[in-house]
């Protein structure tokens, strides 16, 4: 199967702890870049999401991001530890003594005080573990969501190719008789001009005309980068660096048909094909 870089996937995750949502999100670019969006009691996990995505994925630039609500009641019920409220207290009473203030020690202001007022630690291990299989799940929905994408620029490019086929088709049924068209202009423009040129020295010339004008070795060429083409979008996988080098044996190909064209008709196949090369392009750069 063939692969966009280009995609979009969301999973939500809900749990006892809370909810939770992945998104991840992609564009194309050379290599595999990953990107992470994390809230802080899970920058852990980055290491672990790096690798997953390194082992599923070969090429694009990937923006991953956690978005994580608590359930308040999952913590359990709050605890006092009397030891340091005790300890608040008579801190704050001598320092009343010390201020000459005597002012009634407010007890809100001592349940504030860091680690006065206790809850029971999550299951933070059990967490991790529901977070990582909702990301399992957002990964192979992006995957699959590249992969449609991707069966649709492959179908795209195949239409193209079969268009750049006929154009090769087209072209070579029409050489024979634009050659004999040279052969008979240049002919005509000896006997214009009065020049008595002996049977030997009028077949070099011809010669010379159809050896510049032939381009059935392009032909050749442009019938053969189609069948590999299509080759390696059958193959699929992660193609897209193959698919780019062929766009640049496409447009080799092109470029020298149109410098040898001599028919207005060779010249609108060449720019036919040059628009052609270009949509695949433009298709491929999108392709992992």
């Amino acid at each position: 199967m063939i692969y966009s870089m280009t995609a979009y996937a969301r999973k939500e995750v809900k749990g006892d702890w809370g909810t939770a949502v992945w998104e991840i999100r992609s564009v194309n670019q050379r290599y595999l870049e990953t990107y992470f969006r994390l809230p802080e009691q899970f920058r852990g996990l980055e290491p672990v999401l790096r690798e997953r995505f390194r082992q599923r994925l070969a090429r694009g630039k990937v923006e991953c991001a956690l978005r994580f609500e608590a359930n308040p009641s999952a913590k359990g019920e709050l605890t006092i530890n009397e030891t340091l409220a005790q300890q608040v207290i008579n801190a704050a009473e001598q320092v009343m003594k010390m201020t000459g203030e005597s002012s009634r020690l407010n007890p809100f202001q001592v349940m504030q005080w860091p680690g006065v007022m206790e809850a029971p630690e999550q299951d933070m291990d059990s967490v991790n573990k529901d977070l990582l299989a909702g990301f399992d799940a957002a990964i192979g929905e992006f995957i699959e969501a590249r992969g449609r994408e991707g069966e649709n620029m492959k179908a795209l490019i195949d239409q193209r190719l079969a268009i750049i086929s006929a154009e090769v088709i087209k072209v070579r049924a029409r050489m024979p008789e634009i050659l004999e068209w040279q052969r008979e202009r240049l002919l005509n423009k000896f006997e214009d001009a009065k020049i008595d040129l002996d049977a030997s020295r009028v077949e070099q010339e011809l010669i010379i005309l159809a050896q510049k004008s032939d381009v059935a070795e392009e032909l050749d060429r442009l019938d053969s980068h189609v069948k590999e083409t299509t080759s390696i979008l059958k193959k699929g996988g992660a193609v897209g660096r193959r698919l780019d080098f062929m766009m640049q044996e496409f447009n080799r190909e092109s470029n020298t048909l149109a410098s040898k064209s001599i028919s207005t008709d060779i010249t609108a196949s060449g720019v036919e094909l040059k628009v052609l090369i270009e949509q695949m392009r433009e298709q491929i750069q999108n392709i992992e």
